[in-house]
């Protein structure tokens, strides 16, 4: 129970806590107008053991093996850590200080030799970010371009409704890093912390999404030779006979079983790519962008190089659950074929065996009449020896001939009375 006013409350949800904290997770960091910082995503990297080993080395408490998120002063810099279901990521912050001209230096410089040999994973998205205040004078993004960009098309905009302005090529230079530099011209500490998280967020889950489309690229042969097993089957099955039904319905069945298999490999990827593309969109849609002369909008850029890999990618889900239900389709016919085939021969079977159990009466109550006849002349024949003794013998005053015949009769119906009891009991 909780009390609170006077009054009490029954107990907690299980999950209230949780839930209730879930929107204050991986906050954004308070960030100074002139920073560094250096992002590193690892796919598939789960292991909390190098960052357990780099807290101890600077003496702080590393999070728990629960925890999702961690962000600490460790010194020489501050290290920021999230981990997402199939992905961690990094980030390594310093101050910018002294006259070093843009991506010269970076944070990683702070970040002790050989630690990062250590992480697992591997690398999908490493970025070098230069936070600054906005220059004055008129902007010059061809000289920008070839200064700090290698000469490369940029793409940028003012955000946050004019308070900054973001520049990247998209591009992975020699370094193995993309380039981020965004410009602050009056945002707060936790604008410019928002500001850059969603600017690396952006990249993040656009080359999540993108995982997809080499999924989808080698599903589509697949997709065909699965479509082309099948219009073969349900072409043989209009002029199929009984005897080759059975192995027809083999081969949907080996179809399905390949078609199951493809759909669970790739289900999760199509979903993951669906949920990653819609967050790329929320987070542009929060950047607030303004066109600047001459350059392309984040927006315009990530949708017409990610639209298109993202329809490519729910084509090959959308084609993946028609064969999918095309197959189940000619497989469930094909069964109500082989069923009414095998029902008929049922039916044939029934009346074959219906004919030969009346044979069979027939033949038992012919064998029955046999047994009556043959039980009768060896009884009669036995009373005859009988009677002829008695004669012998001068006990029976007719003769054994007359005694016999009028046996017969009596034997008959005594014998032909204890086969039918006899069979009675046996059907009882």
């Amino acid at each position: 129970m909780i009390a609170t006013g006077g009054q009490i409350l029954p107990g907690d949800h299980p999950e209230r806590m949780a839930l209730n904290n879930e929107v204050h997770a991986r906050p954004p960091e308070a960030l100074q107008a002139r920073m560094r910082i250096s992002y590193v995503v690892l796919f598939g990297e789960l292991d909390m053991g190098p960052l357990r080993a780099l807290c101890g080395k600077y003496g702080v408490e590393p999070p728990g093996e629960a925890a999702n998120h961690f962000s600490a002063d460790l010194g020489p810099f501050r290290l920021k850590w999230e981990r997402h279901t199939e992905f961690t990521r990094y980030w390594f912050l310093v101050p910018a200080t002294g006259a070093n001209a843009l991506f010269e230096r970076t944070a990683l410089e702070a970040v002790p030799q050989g630690w990062l040999k250590t992480l697992k994973g591997d690398v999908l998205v490493a970025t070098h970010v230069e936070l600054m205040p906005v220059p004055r004078g008129k902007l010059d993004e061809e000289k920008l371009s070839r200064q700090h960009f290698a000469g490369n098309p940029l793409v940028g905009s003012s955000v946050a409704g004019g308070l900054g302005r973001a520049f990247t090529d998209f591009r992975i230079h020699a370094d193995g890093f993309g380039r981020l530099l965004v410009q602050d011209n009056g945002m707060t500490p936790r604008q410019r912390g928002r500001m850059v998280q969603r600017l690396l967020e952006i990249d993040t889950y656009r080359v999540l999404a993108l995982l997809t489309l080499p999924v989808a690229r080698k599903l589509m042969p697949q997709l065909s030779a699965f479509e082309a097993v099948l219009g073969e089957v349900t072409s043989s099955m209009r002029t199929a006979g009984e005897a080759d039904e059975p192995k027809l319905l083999d081969r949907l069945t080996l179809l399905n079983a390949d078609v199951v298999r493809e759909h669970t490999a790739s289900q999760f990827r199509f979903s993951a790519a669906k949920a990653y593309s819609d967050l790329v969109s929320l987070r542009i849609a929060e950047l607030r962008e303004e066109r600047i002369e001459g350059l392309q909008l984040f927006a315009e850029f990530t949708d017409r190089r990610l639209a298109p890999a993202m329809r490519t990618c729910e084509a090959a889900a959308k084609r993946l659950d028609t064969v999918s239900e095309r197959v189940a389709r000619a497989t469930q016919m094909l069964s109500t074929r082989v069923d009414i085939s095998r029902e008929r021969q049922n039916q044939s079977l029934l009346e074959s065996m219906d004919k030969r159990a009346k044979l069979q009466l027939r033949l038992q109550e012919t064998v029955e009449g046999l047994s009556i006849a043959a039980i009768t002349y060896y009884i009669v024949g036995l009373i005859g020896y009988l009677a002829k003794g008695a004669k012998e013998a001068g006990l029976l005053p007719v003769s054994d001939l007359i005694v016999t015949a009028a046996a017969i009769p009596v034997v008959i119906v005594a014998v032909a009375l204890a086969v039918r009891r006899v069979r009675k009991s046996i059907m009882e």
